[in-house]
């Protein structure tokens, strides 16, 4: 049973009023001394607390998407593999863009690919388990293709790409699932409204339920930058009609994924032409559980700080967005720092640190991407 599907969730609903009936039916007839029939009325206390929380979880990750599976929830899921020392950039073929450069790249990670199996997924979003050649990690990878890929106008044409980043905790089918994004952007791509972009996203979760890895490659620990800039970028384009040049790639996420897509975006122009924040930080620490939220790792790992002490300005275009106190300020820094070719767009978007802020303003976030990264010519 699955813990997104509509049958848990109806069991749980029901158990409700069972667990309630049940106390009532059961509370007089609770016989033996008087310890022992207050641990059985206790019990049953606790047995209807129980199942009204459970609900409660339910109804919440259903319409947040924070944990994807059970063993999401469990954290029983090993992704890392192994942490090797990540190659050279030369020797990786990422040098002037997500797929070019090099004559030593790693061999094609040609994929299969099935219909994601979640209820609230749409059923046209794909999904394959990557073994990550680069990162050593194993983890899935969601991708949805745009109305006009199978057009046979575009056959020829290849299509900019979006890489999209859940949340910690946060399932990396949430952008497809409570964020709705291709259910919004597909009439917009038909209309021409928004460039039509290939869509992915990737497993950010890696450990456990109670480590974030910051999307950061952390020594011993986990290859997450590696992971997401190289091995996830170079299977796309291994497997489907994707650009290759920085200039047609994006990096876009909310809260711990908004917080990653800058550093990422900050950190590799080479391989991101725009990054996109929904309620994200500059510090670390705003996350304690993750690697990057200590010394020296916090200060490194800081998008500010990248910004600040880049060799020459990074050429990419930033999009921040969130409330006072929930990531505005730290937008401001960003655009203060900013310097050609960086340029940052900062937006006062006030609100509840939740899909519910964030689903509404994909249209406009989109649009303007498009006018950063056009349609295929």
């Amino acid at each position: 049973m699955q813990l997104t599907g509509q049958p848990f969730l109806i069991l749980t609903i029901i158990l409700v009023p069972v667990s309630i009936l049940l106390a009532m039916l059961l509370w007089g007839r609770v016989g033996g001394p008087k310890p022992v029939q207050f641990l059985a009325r206790l019990i049953m206390i606790l047995f209807c607390q129980a199942t009204a929380v459970t609900m409660v979880f339910v109804m919440v990750n259903n319409a947040n998407m924070i944990y994807g599976s059970w063993s999401d929830l469990l954290g029983s899921d090993e992704h890392v593999q192994a942490v090797p020392a990540p190659p050279a950039e030369a020797a990786a073929g990422q040098k002037g863009g997500p797929g070019s450069g090099s004559d030593a790249k790693p061999a094609k990670a040609l994929q299969q690919f099935k219909a994601v199996d979640d209820p609230l997924v749409p059923k046209d979003v794909q999904t394959t388990d990557l073994k990550g050649q680069l990162s050593g990690v194993t983890a899935e990878v969601n991708v949805w293709l745009p109305p006009q890929y199978n057009d046979p106008a575009y056959k020829d044409k290849k299509f900019p790409v979006v890489e999209m980043l859940p949340g910690f905790p946060g399932s990396s089918k949430a952008w497809f699932g409570s964020l709705k994004v291709t259910e919004q952007l597909k009439p917009l791509m038909q209309s021409g409204k928004v460039t039509p972009f290939i869509l992915i996203s990737p497993r950010t979760q890696l450990i456990s339920t109670t480590v974030d890895t910051g999307c950061a490659d952390v020594p011993g620990k986990v290859n997450a930058d590696t992971w997401l800039s190289r091995d996830v970028p170079q299977m796309i384009m291994d497997n489907f009609r994707a650009e290759t040049s920085a200039d047609g790639w994006a990096i876009l996420g909310y809260s711990a994924g908004a917080h990653c897509a800058d550093r990422m975006a900050l950190l590799h122009p080479d391989r991101f032409r725009a990054g996109i924040s929904l309620s994200g930080y500059n510090d670390p620490h705003a996350e304690e559980l993750s690697l990057t939220a200590k010394d020296p790792l916090r200060q490194t790992a800081n998008p500010l700080y990248i910004l600040e002490h880049a060799t020459t300005p990074p050429h990419v275009a930033l999009y921040q967005s969130g409330g006072k106190g929930d990531g505005y300020e730290d937008g401001q820094a960003l655009a203060a720092a900013a310097k050609s070719p960086t340029s940052v767009t900062v937006q006062l978007t006030p609100g509840a640190h939740t899909p519910s802020l964030w689903r509404p303003m994909i249209p406009g976030i989109f649009q303007w991407l498009s006018g950063i990264i056009p349609a295929p010519r």
